[in-house]
């Protein structure tokens, strides 16, 4: 199991003890560990290996041994035993946006609702709303969320899906009888939610390689099983399709199986125009046979059909007269004219990125004490880190007052001076008021390098009141970035409404970096919305919004949503040196 899923596992323990109304301590004690478990950036194999996991703080005996299980066996018999105390339904009431333990416990008790179909035929029958605590506005609340786990099922978070196929793609790439591997789909393209994974292999030996693959420890069921096809259900919950082709395949199966859709039928319509067949097996001619010209051509069939030789992608895109284009960039919204005149932007890299702003710190809701997190950062090669932590308004996540504002600034001041090869940056994560104020007021918030201005309530103002609310913000002098800008939580809450048009026109007006938010739940701003605000000016930020070490490598997603909206190294700010950030700061 991955560190991840073990993670999960702790947390579901722990949900269901503080529903039954177990000891708070212990309840507390899986919490805890769940979050560390998420956290630890070491090898977990190697931890346990060594012993070492009673040494990290939270994690006593019994919890190493849970933890040692579930990794080495993929099962506990501790949480059999305690799913097995409740019925099935009621953990999933949990996944219902603001329902938590203590709202299932009430709902469980009083009520007798053991599933989310039962808990929405209370609320319609008006049931909910009578419970102490709950009200009409809590019972509405709850039949909103209801609505959006169905409008999402199936769904899945972009670096949730990933990491469940991460290791899978790893043991197939490494198989003896595969020759090339790639995952293909939504997630080669970056979509920031996928329904399902595919991986593509090529290979001589299919059966042999199929039967590998229904038999991964990560398979709950099999679905189909063929030679060149199999489809199985992972123990997570999402469907995982393999497909076998041969090398000289494997180049056109990979554009049509990475799609998008949209994408492929336009392809294949210049195909067309240009007398060619493109479909997943190849790129073919259907003009008459010429031996003379028939270099890089292979018969194929009856009718003149010939396949024509491509080693790569970039090999099909080039027979075609167009520019390679990048997966990410495969939705038909003009990459296509773009590859034909040649002028697809050499996108951002990973590589790219020197240091990350927008990171949380023990001194409010994050779990790492600015040290670890700036090592953290140091040993992902980064050059820079900017602290986050929330001001005082967010008091739920222990935000900072003026006082504590300069107890922090002494420690980072310490810390730049004892660690090398990485600098800290002073930065804050201010609330945007609802009357458009930046929370801490501009005599606190000038003492920082910079200031990322967020909204994180009152999220049901109408669209003027928003749009006016965050204007009057990104106003403000001491503001640089504007954090998340549309407040989304994926496949859980919508955006606020908001004038997307007149926020990024202040933004470049007023000389404030948009951040694309790379925490896997916001990856936020939308990348649809990246081609107007780039065409308009904007200035982007790559931020992490990290709230562990393990958190600060978030940013690696935010770079796929910047190249699906079209940018380059010189429209994201941290992409620049040190001395070019620390001078853009200062402006």
């Amino acid at each position: 199991m991955t560190k991840e899923e073990i993670a999960q596992k702790l947390e579901e323990i722990a949900a269901i003890l503080e529903i039954k109304g177990e000891n708070p301590f212990k309840v507390r004690a899986y919490y805890n560990a769940a979050r560390v478990v998420s956290g630890i950036t070491e090898d977990l194999g190697a931890l346990i290996g060594k012993n070492q996991l009673v040494a990290i703080k939270g994690i006593g005996k019994n919890l190493a041994e849970h933890i040692q299980e579930l990794y080495e066996t993929g099962h506990l018999k501790e949480y059999e035993k305690i799913i097995a105390s409740v019925p099935a339904g009621v953990l999933e009431m949990l996944r219902i946006p603001g329902v938590g333990p203590k709202k299932v416990k009430v709902l469980w008790g009083k009520l007798r609702i053991t599933s989310i179909s039962g808990l929405e035929h209370s609320c319609h029958a008006g049931r909910v709303a009578t419970l102490e605590g709950f009200g009409e506005k809590t019972q509405t609340k709850i039949l909103e969320g209801i609505a959006q786990i169905k409008k999402h099922e199936g769904k899945f978070l972009y670096a949730m899906a990933l990491s469940a196929i991460e290791p899978i793609f790893e043991k197939m790439a490494k198989h003896p009888k595969v020759k090339i591997a790639e995952v293909c789909g939504s997630l080669r393209r970056c979509k920031e939610i996928v329904g399902d994974a595919d991986i593509l292999l090529a290979t001589a030996s299919p059966k042999e390689v199929s039967d590998f693959f229904v038999k991964l420890p990560q398979v709950e069921r099999v679905l189909a099983h063929g030679e060149t096809k199999s489809s199985v259900m992972l123990k997570m919950g999402m469907q995982c399709d393999l497909r076998c082709v041969t090398v000289e395949e494997f180049p056109s199966a990979l554009h049509y199986f990475t799609g998008s859709k949209e994408h492929n039928v336009a392809m294949r319509q210049i195909a067309q125009e240009k007398g060619m067949k493109m479909n997943e097996y190849g790129l073919f001619t259907l003009r008459p046979f010429d031996p003379s010209t028939s270099s890089g051509l292979r018969v194929s069939g009856a009718g003149g059909e010939r396949l024509i030789l491509c080693k790569d992608e970039a090999k099909l895109f080039e027979k075609l007269g167009m520019e390679y284009i990048p997966p990410e960039m495969r939705e038909n919204i003009g990459e296509i004219e773009a590859a034909k005149a040649h002028k697809i932007p050499k996108l951002v890299e990973v590589k790219d990125i020197r240091g990350v702003f927008h990171c949380h710190s023990t001194w409010s809701d994050g779990t790492a004490s600015i040290e670890e997190m700036a090592l953290g950062a140091k040993a992902l090669g980064l050059e820079f880190i900017g602290t986050a932590d929330h001001s005082e308004a967010a008091h739920y996540a222990g935000g900072l007052n003026a006082k504590r504002v300069q107890e922090q600034f002494k420690e980072i001041d310490r810390l730049n001076k004892k660690l090398k090869g990485i600098h800290i940056f002073k930065g804050i994560e201010a609330d945007i008021l609802p009357d458009g104020e930046v929370d801490l007021g501009e005599k606190v918030l000038s003492t920082f390098d910079y200031v990322v201005a967020s909204v994180h309530s009152k999220f049901n103002m109408t669209e003027e009141e928003m749009t006016k609310r965050i204007i009057k913000a990104i106003k403000n002098k001491t503001v640089r970035i504007l954090g998340h800008m549309t407040g989304r939580l994926l496949l859980s809450r919508e955006g606020y409404p908001v004038n997307l048009a007149d926020v990024v026109k202040a933004c470049v007006d007023y000389d404030v970096a948009i951040e694309i938010n790379s925490s896997p739940m916001r990856l936020d701003i939308d990348w649809r919305n990246i081609p107007f605000a780039k065409e308009k000016g904007a200035m982007f930020v790559i931020n992490p919004d990290a709230h562990s070490v393990s958190g600060i490598a978030n940013y690696r997603y935010g770079v796929g949503i910047a190249r699906k909206g079209w940018l380059t190294a010189k429209d994201i700010l941290n992409t620049r040196s040190i001395e070019e950030i620390a001078k853009w700061l200062k402006k």
